[in-house]
């Protein structure tokens, strides 16, 4: 039976696609759709052949997934020549009602559907890529796998807000986590690398992106995470804040005139590093900060200083630490973010070697010989992840 996945992550004008060995982490294909809906859209295929790019108007996501599987046909690998075991698919809110990954029934479509008020950027998009898998692969089985799901081994203390309580009764407000496939899988890395269980090992995971999030996780559960209700709390990300004070919102809608989602719309798109200097992309900062621009910098101190404070209270949360593990674009290419980030906590048995850091190399550890805290480099892959959970559903 084959191990082969199609992996899909559906935006709300995007759509990620994969064709993944779920055995071995090999994708045999994969590509971009974006502009879904505008006068023009534009696909990117990475196939046998290399890799390809093509514009054309893309009305839906049904006409996205239709055009990747004409670039599959044309560049390859053709869909036809694999025995697909499974259609893969990111969903990022689960609630509190999905802590596995489970099989796309109409049951799953109609709850992921009542979840929409928690993630009303990101589940209908989700939801869109489904049906129209299911349409165009109705004899596959199709699997979702939620950003939400890893977190739910958080215990009560931890993903309870201090509200009244019916607001999570009757409403859902607490803490659910994000980038949960991330933070799995690189955990499980993290535990091969040290060469131990993974039931044995405490570890901090900084996922560093554009979205960033930090994770506690003992013996390979999460028990406390920074992402909270929404991806809007915790660390500085490229263009959201993190946290917050939640007088802020009123005193802007009091001076300001501001309506909630004009307040929503600042903290999510035009927050975090962009909004302190400008650009969200890091190597353009990076750039910034070497000609001496100070609001770059600053936005650079801030970030790393919000890293900090997590791993000293994750650190504080986990009681022992076997490595703190560096993972995503920023986290995984950024030698100054991890230098900023534990510099001072050498008291905590933390202390990198400054040429490791430099260049991780293939280990990926770049704390220093003796260090009490191994600090590792690990590279996430949420499509194998995705490919992996799904092959285990449908052959569980």
């Amino acid at each position: 039976m084959s191990d082969h996945v199609l992996v899909i992550n559906a935006g709300s004008s995007s759509l990620k696609y994969s064709l993944m060995d779920a055995g071995s982490g090999e994708a045999a294909a994969d590509g971009l759709i974006e502009r879904i809906g505008e006068s023009e859209g534009h696909q990117k295929h990475r196939g046998p052949d290399g890799e390809t790019e093509s514009s054309d108007p893309i009305a839906t996501h049904e006409d996205a997934l239709r055009a990747a599987l004409k670039a599959f046909e044309t560049h390859g690998p053709s869909l036809d020549d694999v025995d697909l075991a499974a259609v893969g698919h990111r969903v990022v809110h689960g609630g509190s009602r999905f802590g596995a990954p489970s099989l796309v029934d109409d049951a799953l479509i109609a709850e992921v559907t009542e979840l929409v008020p928690l993630a009303p950027l990101h589940n209908p998009a989700n939801l869109e890529g489904i049906e129209v898998a299911r349409r165009l692969f109705p004899d596959l089985p199709q699997v979702a796998v939620f950003d939400t799901a890893f977190h739910q081994t958080l215990p009560p203390h931890a993903y309870t807000y201090a509200v009244p309580s019916e607001w999570l009764e009757e409403h859902g407000i607490r803490r659910y986590g994000f980038h949960g496939t991330s933070h799995s899988f690189v955990s499980e890395q993290a535990a091969r690398r040290l060469g131990r269980d993974l039931a044995e090992v405490n570890l901090i995971v900084l996922h560093l992106g554009n979205g960033c999030s930090a994770s506690a996780v003992r013996g390979g559960q999460s028990v406390e995470t920074s992402m909270g209700m929404t991806p809007l709390e915790g660390l500085v990300m490229g263009t959201r804040s993190g946290d917050l004070d939640p007088a802020i919102h009123g005193h802007l809608a009091r001076e300001l005139g501001w309506s909630v989602d004009e307040i929503d719309r600042a903290l999510n798109s035009k927050s975090g590093l962009k909004g302190l200097a400008g650009e969200n992309d890091f190597r353009e900062l990076s750039g910034l900060r070497a000609s001496g621009n100070e609001r770059a910098q600053l936005a650079f101190d801030v970030y790393c200083h919000r890293i900090k404070k997590y791993v000293g209270a994750y650190y504080a949360v986990l009681g022992t630490v076997d490595a703190i593990v560096f993972t995503a674009g920023v986290g995984q290419h950024s030698a100054d973010v991890r230098a900023a980030s534990l510099q001072g906590l050498e008291r905590l048995g933390i202390r990198l070697d400054a040429d490791r850091n430099a260049e991780p190399g293939e280990t990926g550890v770049v704390s220093a010989d003796g260090s009490e805290v191994a600090v590792l480099v690990i590279p996430t892959n949420e499509e194998w992840e995705i490919a992996r959970q799904a092959l285990a559903v449908v052959r569980g």
